[in-house]
């Protein structure tokens, strides 16, 4: 075969290629065909349809999970919203209470601290001029 005989080929396959019809096969059901190519076909066809159903499985097994987990998550999320508006009651009451009754009792104490306090410094001062009247008692005794 010359070159040109082989570029005019190589031409005519591609032409040949590029006008078949989509409805063109080479299988015919009614045409006597190779059975080894025919069940090595039914095998591509079995092995790509278990392939498919596996990759939608394992998609759909992908979408149930995360429907389970944004379930649990809105739960949770309920649970802790319910848990922070009971801490949030619980902590107004507290300070509630602490106003009414503990904030009083405290400033009560403050000021007794403060009267124990000038009793304190009042003690300390008669006992320094007890002692000093308790000298001088001594001094005049001894003259």
């Amino acid at each position: 075969m010359s070159e040109d005989e082989v570029e005019k080929w190589t031409r005519e396959g591609r032409c040949k290629d590029l006008h078949m019809s989509p409805s063109c096969s080479s299988f015919e059901v009614l045409d006597p065909h190779d059975p080894v190519i025919s069940r090595l076909a039914t095998q591509l066809f079995k092995k790509t349809n278990d392939y498919l159903q596996g990759e939608m499985a394992a998609g759909q097994d992908h979408y149930n999970l995360l429907e389970e987990i944004n379930r649990l998550t809105i739960t949770k999320y309920a649970d802790l919203r319910n848990l922070a508006v009971n801490l949030n009651k619980t902590l107004n009451e507290y300070n509630e209470m602490y106003n009414q009754q503990t904030k009083p009792l405290l400033e009560q104490i403050d000021k007794i601290e403060a009267q124990v306090s000038k009793f304190e410094v009042n003690a300390y001062r008669l006992d320094s001029y007890t002692k000093q009247l308790k000298a001088r008692f001594k001094e005049l005794e001894d003259k």
